[in-house]
């Protein structure tokens, strides 16, 4: 489990920082954000419910209050926590508070799980933007609280995308996931 933590590392052309973000199936998110110049690393895990040390089991079957989260160290010199929001928004359904895509249930709600005051801030910013500017009909109703405890997965979820591609895409493209994306972001274009 972890909190938050900031530092400045050896290297002076790099300022470390962590956010953490819920949009549905861990798996998916891992993979998008692992891609992303600038992400250092990318940890899916359970925040946001109650009680200590949840699974994976206890998590799906809605037990804990968890959802199912990233946690990203990212070098805020090349890419700023606004960067990373950008991506978040556009690889979610920010319509739906209690799913996302096929996965239904609290545990994969989109959520924004900010470390300090100014991650709040961008965070609350970066929502109103989106409601003012939104390409899509439907209210935005993505969660902003603050970070809790973040709990990694077990090691079989983590790099799961990696380590099982073909299970992977499998159950990406049989989520609906791209089409809603595309359809949301895109008018069905791309």
């Amino acid at each position: 489990m972890s909190k938050s933590r900031m530092f400045r590392s050896e290297n002076k052309n790099s300022i470390v920082e962590q956010a953490t973000l819920a949009g549905g199936c861990f798996w998916c998110m891992e993979e998008t954000f692992a891609r992303v110049s600038g992400v250092l690393d990318v940890m899916p895990g359970y925040t946001g419910g109650h009680g200590p040390c949840p699974t994976y089991e206890s998590v799906s079957k809605g037990d804990t209050g968890h959802a199912e989260a990233i946690q990203l160290s990212f070098n805020a010199l090349q890419i700023p926590y606004e960067g990373l929001l950008d991506i978040f928004w556009r690889n979610i359904d920010p319509t739906t508070a209690g799913r996302q895509f096929c996965d239904v249930g609290s545990q994969y709600r989109p959520a924004i799980f900010y470390h300090d005051q100014g991650q709040r801030l961008q965070a609350l910013a970066s929502r109103e933007a989106l409601v003012r500017d939104k390409p899509f009909a439907g209210d935005v109703v993505v969660e902003i609280a603050p970070l809790d405890v973040f709990y990694p997965a077990e090691e079989h979820h983590q790099g799961f995308y990696h380590k099982n591609p073909v299970h992977f895409q499998r159950y990406r493209r049989g989520c609906g996931r791209d089409r809603r994306l595309r359809e949301l972001w895109y008018g069905g274009e791309k």
